[in-house]
């Protein structure tokens, strides 16, 4: 290093293979797709933004950025291409919509994860899409993204993600023409803080949520589990939603103080029944909020969906969260529910509805509650701390759909 003129360590600098970890550049082969499935602080953005930067100087011409959102698109995707070239080959960018061009006149059009639509028409030979597991529309998006690659002799797309175990991801992972490459947070030890990493490891090594979001692990499904990822496919396929005969908004009390660090959430899930007799799971409003704070926000989902009921165990909290909604809204109708039951046998009757598919999932953001609810078991709960969406989820379809049906695990009161 030492030997180096300044000319020749200012370009050491910018070489990116001279720095890279194996596991961040390019596999060699005629593959179609390289999927980069790595923890949080891995390098995957470098890593999307480097491979990029060497398509450019291989002659590429037409590239695609597909984010999650706009913002991430602009300040996550094309900020770090642009501080990842030296000045001379940087490319200019013009926003709304993003435009990337280079000095040898490549160019890159920017896209996001919830408009999948705008991707019909163009050609691209390169394509880098950025936390493709998190997107509203992943189906829709990677599906309309596939007719554009087109251009080129060698179009080829690089998908760089934090696992989820949704059925797009699945798929691009079992696809003969995809390679894949592993790595976790801690891979990239060098460039994080050491307390930043001692932290997570205390808190997470070994849960769910870190096997997931720190070693990229897709975790599918526990044995013995009440749902399986096949029944939340089969909720989440094909879903119209019908118009509903009734809407309730149910409330699974934590008893905690709303710390976000600290305690349980409160589970707060929007459910309907559909004219059609299917239920709908219409939205997850959980959160860890003071009680003003989650009263609020049950209020307005109960507003907002035009419910006909709140309802609550009585059990853990009920009476509070009365004197919580009537405090917000005192026209609320609100009812408490007494369990008879524990959480396990109330669960099954609801995971019978899945089995016989007669529930779907309408929001787009519901994986926290649906990866509580494939670590329900038969045995207990095997997911971290409390099932507090699950709960309230399981109150919601039950209030809907069983009562009716001689379901005694609970007990109406009021």
């Amino acid at each position: 290093m030492a030997s180096l003129s300044d000319e020749q360590a200012q370009e050491l600098l910018w070489d990116w293979r001279f720095w890279a970890r194996p596991n961040q550049i390019a596999p060699s082969g005629d593959w179609l797709t390289w999927l980069a499935l790595a923890g949080r602080g891995f390098g995957k953005t470098e890593a999307g933004a480097q491979w990029v930067r060497e398509r450019v100087a291989q002659g590429h011409r037409s590239i695609a950025l597909v984010a999650e959102t706009q913002k991430d698109l602009e300040e996550v995707m094309v900020a770090r291409i642009i501080a990842i070239h030296p000045p001379k080959e940087a490319p200019t960018v013009r926003y709304k919509p993003v435009r990337l061009t280079w000095p040898n006149g490549a160019i890159a059009l920017g896209y996001n994860g919830t408009e999948p639509n705008q991707l019909r028409g163009p050609e691209f030979d390169t394509a880098w899409v950025d936390e493709l597991a998190k997107y509203r529309y992943a189906r829709e998006t990677w599906d309309m993204l596939q007719f554009t690659m087109r251009a080129g002799e060698d179009p080829r797309v690089f998908v760089t993600t934090t696992p989820r175990p949704i059925p797009v991801l699945r798929e691009i992972i079992k696809d003969a023409t995809t390679v894949i490459s592993r790595g976790s947070t801690f891979d990239n030890a060098g460039n994080l803080p050491a307390q930043f990493l001692a932290k997570l490891k205390t808190r997470y090594e070994g849960t769910r949520l870190g096997r997931q979001e720190l070693n990229a692990e897709v975790l599918d499904d526990v044995p013995g589990a009440l749902w399986t990822r096949g029944m939340i496919d089969a909720a989440r396929a094909n879903v119209v939603v019908p118009d509903m005969q009734r809407i309730v908004v149910a409330i699974d009390p934590s008893g905690t103080g709303g710390d976000e660090d600290n305690g349980d959430s409160i589970g707060i899930v929007v459910a309907g029944q559909g004219i059609d007799g299917l239920g709908y799971i219409l939205a997850d409003r959980s959160c860890k909020l003071s009680p003003d704070g989650w009263g609020r926000r049950a209020v307005a989902a109960y507003h907002e969906f035009g419910a006909d009921r709140i309802i609550a165990e009585r059990n853990y909290g009920g009476a509070m969260v009365e004197h919580v909604i009537r405090t917000i809204d005192r026209r609320v109708s609100y009812r408490e529910v007494v369990a008879s039951r524990g959480k396990v046998v109330r669960a099954e009757p609801v995971a019978a509805l899945y089995e016989q598919n007669r529930v779907r999932h309408v929001a787009a953001d519901l994986e926290a509650l649906e990866d509580q609810m494939c670590s329900m078991t038969g045995d207990g709960f095997l997911g971290d701390g409390s099932p507090d969406r699950l709960d309230a989820g399981v109150w919601a379809l039950t209030d809907l759909m069983l009562l009716d049906a001689g379901y005694d695990m609970i007990s109406a009161v009021g």
